[in-house]
C-alpha cells in the first residue's frame, strides 16, 4: 500500500517536470538577455523597395498631367475640363500589374520592365522615360497595393495581417486595427522586426510608460513590417493543463490498484 502510494508520486512528479518542457511552446521571436536591439527610427531609414509578387498599379499623364492617358481604353483627356460625362472613365482603369519572379512586370506599350529592386520614386522616373517614346512629357504615378504589416497582439490566435492603405500609417493605428494589445501581452516588450538593404533591424518598445510609449506610437510602419508583442508567460496555467488530463488517468488506474488490493 505505501509502495503504492510513493510509486503514484514518483509518477506524478516525473510527467509535471516533464511537462513543462512544452508550457508556453508557443512563443515566437524570442532573443537572449544580452541581445542587441537597433536604435528605433520614427520614420523607415529608406523607402520600400518592390520585390517579386508586388502588385502595383500606375497613372499615366501627358503633357505635365495636362492630359490623362487611359492605356485600358487606350483614350486621352484634359483632367481640367469641367465636363465631367465627357470624361468620365478616363484614367479610372486602375489596372494591377504583378512583378514577375524574374523582377520584371508586363506593362502596355512597353513589354516586360524590370520593376523589382526600385523604389516607388525610381519605379515613376523609369515609366516616365520608358513613355517618353510615345507620349510628350509624361508624368507617372505609382500606387504598390499589397503593402501590409503582420501584427501579433500578445495571443498568437488573435495575429493579424494589416494593409497599408498610406505611406504614414503609425505604430498605433497598426495596434488598434489588430484591435490593440491582448490581454496576455507585455506592453512593455513590443518588438519591431524589418528587412533593410543589410539584413532584417530588430527594435524594442516600451508601450508600458507614457514617456517613451507616447514617443514611439507614432513610429512609421514599412510593408512587411512584423509587430511582436511578447506574451505574459503561463506557467501555472499551462502546467495544469499539460498535467489534468494524465494526472486523471493517474488517480483511475490509482484507484483500481487499491481496489484490486482490498479484494485480496
Amino acid at each position: 500500500m505505501k509502495n503504492g502510494i510513493l510509486y503514484f508520486l514518483f509518477a506524478l512528479a516525473t510527467i509535471i517536470c516533464m511537462s513543462s518542457c512544452g508550457i508556453n511552446s508557443n512563443f515566437m521571436l524570442k532573443t537572449p538577455r544580452d541581445f542587441q536591439f537597433d536604435s528605433i527610427p520614427m520614420a523607415p531609414k529608406v523607402d520600400y523597395v518592390i520585390a517579386p509578387n508586388d502588385l502595383f498599379s500606375f497613372r499615366l499623364f501627358a503633357n505635365d498631367g495636362f492630359k490623362v492617358i487611359d492605356l485600358a481604353a487606350g483614350t486621352t483627356a484634359d483632367p481640367t475640363a469641367g465636363n465631367i460625362g465627357a470624361n468620365r472613365g478616363i484614367g479610372q482603369s486602375f489596372i494591377s500589374y504583378l512583378v514577375r519572379q524574374d523582377g520584371k512586370a508586363r506593362l502596355p506599350m512597353l513589354g516586360d520592365v524590370q520593376i523589382a529592386g526600385l523604389t516607388k520614386l525610381e519605379a515613376e522616373m523609369n515609366l516616365e522615360e520608358a513613355y517618353a517614346k510615345y507620349y510628350v512629357n509624361p508624368y507617372v504615378q505609382v500606387q504598390i497595393q499589397n503593402q501590409r504589416v503582420f501584427v501579433f497582439p500578445g495571443n498568437g490566435a488573435d495575429a493579424q495581417v494589416i494593409e497599408l492603405q498610406n505611406n504614414n500609417t503609425t505604430l498605433l493605428e497598426a495596434i488598434a486595427r489588430a484591435g490593440g494589445i491582448a490581454e496576455r501581452g507585455r506592453a512593455k516588450r513590443v518588438k519591431i522586426i524589418r528587412q533593410t538593404k543589410e539584413g532584417k533591424d530588430v527594435y524594442q518598445i516600451n508601450l508600458s510608460t507614457i514617456g517613451e510609449g507616447l514617443k514611439y506610437t507614432s513610429m512609421i510602419m514599412q510593408a512587411n513590417d512584423i509587430v511582436y508583442v511578447e506574451p505574459v508567460p503561463e506557467i501555472s496555467q499551462g502546467v495544469l493543463n499539460e498535467v489534468t488530463p494524465i494526472v486523471a488517468l493517474l488517480s483511475s488506474a490509482f484507484v483500481i490498484y487499491l481496489t484490486i488490493n482490498q479484494l485480496k
